[in-house]
């Protein structure tokens, strides 16, 4: 996709580091998955685990049926500010928190046939749509995303077709199924194959079946057909309602982070300190890895001037990534990342006392609203 250009005059008035959430560009990735849900019939959640960013909530409400949650507070935060069908999954419920989760949800889904077996019952008398997370034990992930792969041996994510007993399942109304990241339909088609050789004697009795998230629809490469063909394939054979949850799809290349050069360096390569950090702010680089984009800037000695971008804590790995850029930078230089939306806001921290970027809007008319700001109080508070 063509990176929105936007005019320095934006930047500059804006604190920084800051978060900016493009509205333009996240209309364009809703209006496909609006797309997708007219034509299936299909229902689309927005997975806050990835995007929480519920000042754009209402918005997003326009063209998604509500929010799938992980535990209390993203429940909560999801049917207060965006309303709709509240979905939530966990590994395991706390039984302090289980009576005030139930007043946000309308649906719940549990992780094994002891805990449905658990609160199963206050969630039906509730009124709550209960569901399983099912493991097909069907690894698509690449080798070097072990960490995200919920089917490898001893996952604790969801539950093996050899441990389920029918007899115990009797009263559920769904199935629930995640076994994606950041993949093509292709990876869908063959998980689903698994769900329906292991689980689809489940399947005949149930409601709705959600597929989780990590499809990324709203990608240019993205496989809409296949995508198509497999939910109208599952919604017509066992007759029911499915849901995706998708996160990243939602905001992808819809956000940006700005920051500021704070001094330049020379040890062995030319080294940026920035305002803003890997670790505290987009730790996802560190744990994936992966090297986010730069507006204007090019591969490393693809451009006359190559510098290694990193923040100003104390951990020698707070490397964002090398770049080369058109001319030498320098402190009060800015730079903006992009696709800074998804997994960034809902992931920062503030260790070493570093502060949280600001949170921003830009609007369809060009104009950025700040939306919130952090300082010493939302550092202190978190300790003690």
């Amino acid at each position: 996709m063509t990176e929105r250009i936007i005019a320095p005059d934006i930047l500059y008035n804006i604190p920084s580091p800051a978060f900016v959430a493009d509205k333009s560009l996240l209309r364009r990735n809703l209006e496909i998955l609006r797309g997708l849900k007219e034509r299936t019939g299909c229902k689309i959640l927005l997975a806050q685990k990835a995007f929480s960013m519920f000042n754009l909530y209402p918005f997003i409400g326009e063209y998604l049926d509500g929010t799938a949650a992980s535990g209390l507070f993203e429940a909560r935060l999801g049917a207060e500010e965006m309303g709709g069908e509240s979905h939530v999954y966990s590994p395991a419920y706390r039984e302090d928190e289980f009576a005030e989760i139930l007043n946000y949800l309308s649906h719940i889904v549990f992780n094994s046939a002891a805990q449905w077996e658990r609160f199963g019952e206050r969630a039906k008398t509730a009124g709550k749509s209960c569901g399983l997370r099912i493991n097909p034990e069907c690894s698509t992930q690449p080798t070097d995303r072990a960490i995200y792969d919920s089917c490898t041996v001893g996952s604790r994510l969801g539950a093996t077709a050899a441990s389920l007993d029918a007899e115990r399942l009797h009263g559920l109304d769904g199935l629930h199924f995640h076994t994606l990241c950041e993949q093509n339909s292709d990876a869908l088609a063959v998980t689903l194959t698994a769900v329906e050789e292991k689980f689809g004697y489940l399947m005949k009795d149930m409601k709705w079946l959600n597929f989780g998230g990590g499809h990324h629809i709203t990608r240019e490469d993205y496989d809409m057909v296949r995508l198509e063909a497999c939910i109208n394939r599952t919604q017509e054979k066992y007759s029911v309602q499915v849901y995706l949850e998708p996160g990243e799809a939602v905001v992808l290349n819809a956000g940006y982070l700005v920051a500021i050069v704070l001094d330049v360096m020379f040890n062995g390569i030319n080294i940026a300190i920035l305002d803003t950090s890997a670790a505290c702010h987009m730790p996802d680089v560190l744990e994936v890895p992966y090297r986010p984009g730069v507006i204007g800037a090019g591969e490393p000695g693809e451009k006359p001037f190559t510098y290694r971008l990193g923040g100003p804590t104390c951990l020698a790995g707070d490397i964002i990534g090398d770049y080369s850029f058109n001319a030498p930078l320098k402190p009060g230089d800015r730079l903006v990342f992009t696709d800074m939306a998804l997994y960034t806001m809902v992931k920062t921290n503030t260790f070493n006392g570093m502060n949280l970027p600001s949170i921003a809007v830009l609007h369809e008319d060009g104009n950025v609203e700040t939306v919130k700001a952090f300082g010493y109080e939302d550092f202190k508070n978190r300790l003690s």
